[in-house]
């Protein structure tokens, strides 16, 4: 039950950001919604370092002075991942720009896939890490399985809400606006659960596989949540939330770990 509680929480916090369309009037202020961007960076990045990355050289101490190489090797790919989804999926950037041949699609169907693009990697990384606990790896435990859990879901509330508002704000009824921002981070659960219903085959690649998802958290960090938190005025405050975002990634992974 606590495995399936916490491939669950990723989606439950997306879906508490979407709430926010029945209780809120108007879009997040800007200041807002830039520090929210910030703390979701600093989260993300502290959860690629702390949750995954250190996991993966831990699990590769055998090979030596090479034992960073399985988590460069993936942290790679995972970078070639996000990019080439980046190039194939059209979608808006959280700035609002279109990109991708397909341009006639409608602005929520571009708002939903730009946050489930976001959301592939971090269901990728609570699934892998909870898929490590299940295999007996020695380094991984169902506490900082929880905390990388729980950190990805913090950090996804924002990213609900940065759906459902606009949508409720250009006409969209409250309970469609809602729905389109929850199902924005359905593919976090499904995609852990795959990881974790592939528990017993992926012991070997494990390494591999979380320094996979950290190189796609990473990925999203840098091209979307970071370029759009510091753009215009009040940059300060992101990256005032970044600090804080990180701080208490790195307090959950330690205190929980």
């Amino acid at each position: 039950m606590e495995i399936w509680l916490g491939v669950l929480l990723p989606f439950l916090g997306t879906a508490a950001g979407a709430a926010c369309v029945f209780f809120l009037k108007n879009d997040l202020k800007p200041l807002v919604q830039k520090s929210l961007l910030g703390f979701a960076s600093g989260v993300m990045v502290a959860a690629s370092v702390w949750s995954l990355l250190i996991p993966a050289m831990d699990q590769s101490e055998q090979m030596g002075k090479f034992a960073f190489l399985p988590a460069v090797i993936g942290f790679l790919l995972g970078i070639l991942f996000l990019l080439a989804l980046d190039r194939l999926i059209p979608h808006l950037h959280l700035g609002g720009s279109e990109e991708g041949p397909k341009r006639s699609l409608k602005r929520t169907t571009m708002l939903v896939l730009a946050v489930t693009m976001h959301n592939i990697p971090e269901g990728l990384a609570a699934g892998v890490v909870f898929a490590g606990v299940l295999s007996g790896e020695a380094q991984m435990t169902i506490a900082g399985a929880m905390a990388l859990s729980i950190g990805i879901a913090v950090q996804n509330f924002p990213e609900g809400a940065i759906i459902s508002l606009p949508l409720k704000s250009e006409g969209t009824g409250r309970a469609k606006a809602f729905l389109y921002g929850a199902l924005s981070g359905i593919v976090e659960p499904v995609a852990a659960a795959v990881m974790i219903l592939l528990a017993q085959y992926l012991s070997p690649a494990l390494p591999y596989l979380l320094a996979f998802a950290a190189g796609a958290m990473i990925y999203v960090v840098v091209e979307e949540l970071i370029p759009e938190a510091s753009a215009g005025q009040h940059s300060n405050i992101a990256t005032i939330g970044f600090a804080l975002g990180f701080a208490l990634m790195m307090i959950l992974d330690v205190a929980l770990g």
